[in-house]
C-alpha cells in the first residue's frame, strides 16, 4: 500500500498538473472506457513525474523539447511501439484539453509523433493485389471454394486470424450479411460481410464442407482436408500458397488482410469510429495507428475536393 506521504505527493502532483480535471473530462464528456481511462491516467501521471523531475512546475512550463525527451525516455525503458503510441495519444489529448479550457496558450504536443521506424504496422495490399489474391484459388481443386470463402471472409470482415478459426456455423447470418465473432477477452461483436464473401461461403457450405466433415469439425465453419478445424498455421499456409500463385512479392500474413480491409475502408471514405467498431478496438487511438492512410492518398483527396487546392 502506498504510504501517506507518497499519496499526498501524488495528490499534489495531480492538482498542479490538472490531472483530475482531465480524467473527469474523459469520463463524463468523452465517455471513454474504464480501460482507456486507467491507461491515460497512468500515462499522464508518468509524464507529470518526468516534467517535475525536469524542473517544470506545471503543464504551462512544458516545452516541445521536454515532450520529445519524454518519448525518447519511453523508448529507453523498452516500451513496445504500441505503448509509446498510446502514450503520445494520451499526451495529445491531455494538452488538447488544457488548451480548450484556456489553461494553456500553446500546445507543446502539436508536433510530437513517434518516429516512423518505431511503428511495426503490417503492410497493405492494393485493391488490385487483393483481387488477384481472392481469385487465385484454382476452382478445379477440391478445396478451392474453401480457400476462396476463407480469403473472401477475412478481407470482407477484417477479423483477426484467432477470430476466423473460432467462427461456428451458428455464428453465420448470411441472410443478414453478417457474422458473429469473439475477439480479445471473448468480446462478442457482429461484423458485416459483403455479397462476394456470402457467395463464396454459400458454395463452400453447400458443396465442399459436407465432404470434409467427418464428425471432427466441432461446428466450426472452416475445416482442413482431414475434417478438423483449421488452425492458425493452416490458414497461414493456405494464404502463402495463394499469395505465390497471385504473384504478390510483398510479405503477406493474415494480419495484412485485416490491415488492408481497414485501409481500403478509410480510403473509400468510411468513418473512423465505424472502422473501430468493425475491427473490435476498445480504444480509437489503436485504430488511428493501425489504419494509417497513405499520405499520397490524403494529398490526392485534398487536391480533388478542397476549393482552394
Amino acid at each position: 500500500m502506498t504510504g501517506g506521504t507518497e499519496l499526498s505527493d501524488l495528490d499534489r502532483l495531480k492538482r498542479i498538473f490538472q490531472l483530475n480535471r482531465f480524467i473527469d473530462h474523459l469520463r463524463f464528456e468523452r465517455g471513454v472506457s474504464d480501460q482507456t481511462l486507467d491507461a491515460y491516467e497512468h500515462d499522464v501521471v508518468r509524464l507529470a513525474v518526468f516534467l517535475r523531475a525536469a524542473g517544470r512546475e506545471g503543464p504551462a512550463a512544458a516545452t516541445t523539447a521536454d515532450l520529445r525527451a519524454f518519448v525518447l525516455r519511453l523508448k529507453d525503458l523498452g516500451l513496445e511501439p504500441s505503448s509509446i503510441a498510446r502514450n503520445i495519444s494520451a499526451i495529445r489529448s491531455y494538452f488538447g484539453f488544457l488548451l480548450a479550457e484556456d489553461l494553456l496558450v500553446a500546445d507543446p504536443s502539436e508536433r510530437i509523433q513517434a518516429p516512423r521506424g518505431w511503428r511495426t504496422l503490417p503492410g497493405v495490399l492494393s485493391v488490385a493485389e487483393i483481387t488477384r489474391l481472392l481469385e487465385a484459388p484454382d476452382l478445379s481443386h477440391p478445396l478451392a471454394w474453401r480457400d476462396r470463402a476463407l480469403l473472401e471472409f477475412m478481407y470482407a470482415s477484417g477479423v483477426r486470424v484467432s477470430e476466423v478459426i473460432g467462427v461456428q456455423l451458428r455464428d453465420l447470418a448470411l441472410d443478414e450479411e453478417a457474422a458473429r465473432v469473439f475477439g480479445k477477452g471473448s468480446k462478442e461483436r457482429l461484423v458485416p460481410i459483403g455479397r462476394r464473401a456470402i457467395g463464396a461461403l454459400s458454395i463452400y457450405l453447400r458443396e465442399t464442407r459436407p465432404r470434409l466433415e467427418k464428425g471432427k469439425g466441432e461446428g466450426r465453419v472452416f475445416l482442413n482436408a482431414r475434417g478438423a478445424p483449421l488452425t492458425r498455421m493452416g490458414i497461414w499456409k493456405i494464404l502463402r500458397g495463394h499469395v505465390e500463385t497471385a504473384g504478390i512479392k510483398k510479405p503477406v500474413s493474415p494480419h495484412t488482410l485485416r490491415h488492408s480491409f481497414a485501409t481500403h475502408l478509410l480510403e473509400g471514405g468510411a468513418d473512423l469510429i465505424a472502422v473501430q467498431e468493425m475491427l473490435g478496438h476498445a480504444d480509437i487511438s489503436t485504430t488511428q495507428i493501425y489504419t494509417h492512410v497513405d499520405r499520397r492518398y490524403l494529398a490526392e483527396v485534398h487536391k480533388s475536393f478542397h476549393p482552394r487546392a
